[in-house]
């Protein structure tokens, strides 16, 4: 069995936020760095802490692999004269390779023989490599923010303060900055400072020592221990946390080692709504909330530490303190926004600056005010008048005092303040929801109002930064375009909103019209096409054939949902037995017909009885398909396109198209450009391959 290797990285303390994502890129780019290398490897396991990042590499083979590499050449055309001696290209190929030319082969190709030169490399001792790729790789780490220190050049995530190297019981000898590789780790800073000498990089060993050390280094062993002691904690009051993965993921690596304290706050405080309290407990503390059996919020708390407390009352009763000074400002703010009515909020947007292209928050809201209107009448006609109230009042909470303290209650306090304004239920209830989706992942809106002020108010977004230029490239999406696209299609799709998007987009640029630098229609085609992607990317991304995606948009998806019924529809079609053969017969019909223009079919120009037998059976599609259509039964419109598969090979093998009688051969096309029409209007099937 291979040595193990062990890498320590002990820094400053690392932002919680930082650790899990370089822990991932950690493994990844040491896997592919040791696949260049030719270096096998066993498991790859990192993990960390905020003061340190590990990596152990079981059973490292001791030296690269061998390998022959073969570099090809000139032709042989070219390499060698009619009497068979080396021209000059073989010559200098030879000479820029390093070997003779007496040592140079032929190799045939795909494109037929050409000189070679097979070079052989012996591994090398993988200690004799680790030296120069560890350094490399550790300062290649990535994060949100580095930093230098001292005189130093390199930068890290936070300062470097000890490397451990070790392969099997060999230190791996290199230097970052001042810091010299070596066989020593440190413990918990405040309950076990003291050096760690290592013997080997067995990693049981390593984890055992800085367990003994008072360090968790292992996160799931951390996340464990933390997640019973909250369960300990809540239990002792009768309690229950409430749930949030991000606090715990964040709590695990804020700390080595981790110790919670129970505390309590007074029960005044109860009365401010729950999101406040969570959120106060949650964003400035970092403490976990309670709730009872029946769901009601405690006047409890549970704060982590990294360190175990001498004396724990005196500790609880610092946290105490600053949760309640937290909680009165929350309490201040929440009695001072109530005095405010809600209209007069909304006044207030015409003093916040939106965009310096794009106006006031307030002119935003007027522009979205009136295209949810306008997607109201088409999409929710019995709504119109709460879409309206909903649109004016979800912006206006972005003033007051609370969603200033805590910028993320934005939205919920906008509700909160509208129940208790007695605003209509529904349109409080779409003040929050008109923000869903907030990410990728996250739950649509259940509330159709606030799915219509949620949609007018991302197309505006999109329609305003395209009118002014402001257009994604790349990965570059700093305004959130194509996440607001995608919320845009996902809703249309849930809530099977059937609407006209082109037009939409109209409105939406029309009521912008006095902001936008681009030309109009240019900006219409821009923000179509940026749908469109995002639709193909996303029916891609759900297991569907390119092909069939692209088929299908490339006719129409101004409507997104039919598109996608369309799209999902004719996939499903692609995945029977027979549909080879049907597009073929669906290609063959589209491409002889493709630039002939409509034109009446006359059934006295027939000269075949292939002929009659098209038309009668292209009615009888059009029938079905007639009645398929407006119902938007895509399975029985292909079902019906289908039909004609029998009568077209007919056609094809029994009748000259392209016939010299001139009149005749524009009657045949005319009846292939009609039943072309009628495929067109599902997807043009040309685009799919057999």
């Amino acid at each position: 069995m291979a040595p193990d290797l062990l890498i320590e990285i002990g820094t400053e303390e690392i932002p919680a936020r930082f650790i899990p994502p370089v822990l991932e890129e950690m493994k990844v780019t040491f896997q592919k760095r040791l696949e260049q290398e030719r270096i096998a490897v066993g498991d790859i396991k990192t993990m960390g802490t905020p003061r340190r990042l590990t990596l152990l590499a079981a059973d490292l083979a001791p030296r690269q692999a061998e390998s022959t590499a073969e570099i090809i050449g000139p032709p042989k055309a070219v390499a060698y004269d009619a009497s068979g001696k080396p021209t000059p290209a073989a010559l200098g190929f030879a000479r820029a390779q390093g070997v003779a030319v007496e040592d140079l082969v032929v190799l045939e190709t795909e494109k037929g023989p050409y000189l070679a030169v097979k070079k052989h490399a012996a591994g090398l001792p993988t200690l004799e490599r680790l030296p120069e790729i560890l350094p490399e790789w550790i300062l290649g780490l990535s994060f949100p923010k580095s930093m230098r220190w001292g005189s130093l050049s390199i930068t890290f995530a936070r300062p470097i303060h000890w490397l451990v190297a070790l392969y099997g019981e060999d230190v791996i000898p290199f230097t970052i900055g001042d810091i010299a590789s070596g066989a020593v780790t440190y413990g918990h800073r405040f309950q076990a400072p003291r050096a760690i000498p290592l013997r080997s990089a067995a990693g049981a060993d390593y984890v055992e020592a800085l367990r003994q050390a008072h360090v968790l280094v292992d996160p799931e062993e951390r996340r464990d221990r933390l997640v019973a002691e909250l369960e300990e904690a809540a239990r002792s009051v009768q309690g229950q946390i409430v749930p949030n993965p991000e606090l715990l993921q964040e709590n695990t690596f804020l700390v080595e080692h981790p110790n919670v304290t129970l505390g309590t706050f007074d029960d005044r405080f109860l009365q401010l709504p729950d999101e406040v309290l969570i959120t106060s407990m949650r964003e400035h503390q970092r403490y976990f909330s309670l709730r009872n059996a029946q769901g009601k919020l405690l006047p409890h708390f549970i704060a982590v530490n990294n360190t175990m407390a001498r004396d724990p009352a005196v500790v609880r009763e610092g946290h105490e303190r600053v949760l309640r000074a937290r909680l009165s400002d929350a309490m201040f703010f929440f009695q001072e926004d109530r005095k405010v009515p809600l209209d007069n909020w909304v006044e207030e947007l015409k003093g916040v600056v939106y965009h310096s292209l794009l106006g006031t928050s307030y002119e935003k809201m007027a522009r979205f005010r009136a295209l949810a209107t306008y997607l109201a009448e088409r999409l929710l006609p019995g709504k119109v008048d709460k879409v309206q109230r909903a649109a004016t009042l979800c912006k206006a909470d972005l003033v007051s005092g609370l969603v200033g303290e805590f910028p993320s209650l934005q939205g919920i306090m906008g509700r909160e303040y509208a129940r208790l304004a007695g605003e209509d239920p529904e349109v409080a209830e779409a003040i929050w929801e008109h923000y869903l989706p907030r990410h990728a992942g996250d739950q649509l809106p259940d509330n159709l109002v606030g799915a219509m002020v949620g949609m007018a108010d991302r197309l505006d977004s999109i329609c305003g930064c395209f009118g002014v230029g402001l257009i994604p490239s790349g990965a570059a999406d700093p305004y959130g375009l194509r996440r607001q696209a995608l919320a845009i299609i996902n809703i249309l799709w849930d809530k099977k909103f059937y609407l006209d998007l082109s037009a939409a987009v109209q409105h939406s640029l029309s009521l912008l019209q006095e902001k936008l630098s681009e030309p109009l229609d240019k900006t219409h085609n821009e923000v179509m096409e940026f749908f469109r992607t995002r639709l193909h990317h996303l029916l891609v991304g759900e297991g569907l054939s390119a092909e069939v995606v692209e088929a299908v948009l490339s006719t129409s998806f101004t409507d997104i949902v039919e598109a996608m019924q369309r799209a999902h529809a004719l996939d499903e079609v692609r995945r029977g037995l027979d549909f080879p053969a049907l597009a073929v017969a669906f290609k063959r019909v589209i491409n002889i017909s493709r630039g002939t223009p409509a034109a009446p079919v006359q059934p006295e120009l027939f000269e075949q009885p292939e002929e009659h037998h098209l038309l009668a059976a292209t009615v009888a599609m059009e029938e079905a398909v007639a009645k398929a259509l407006p119902v938007r039964n895509y399975p029985e419109v292909f079902k019906a396109l289908a039909s004609l598969k029998t009568p077209v090979d007919n056609f094809f093998d029994a009748v000259l198209v392209m016939t010299d009688n001139l009149p005749v051969r524009a009657n045949r096309l005319a009846l292939l450009v009609r039943i072309s029409q009628t495929f067109l209007q599902l997807a043009d099937f040309s685009r799919i391959s057999i």
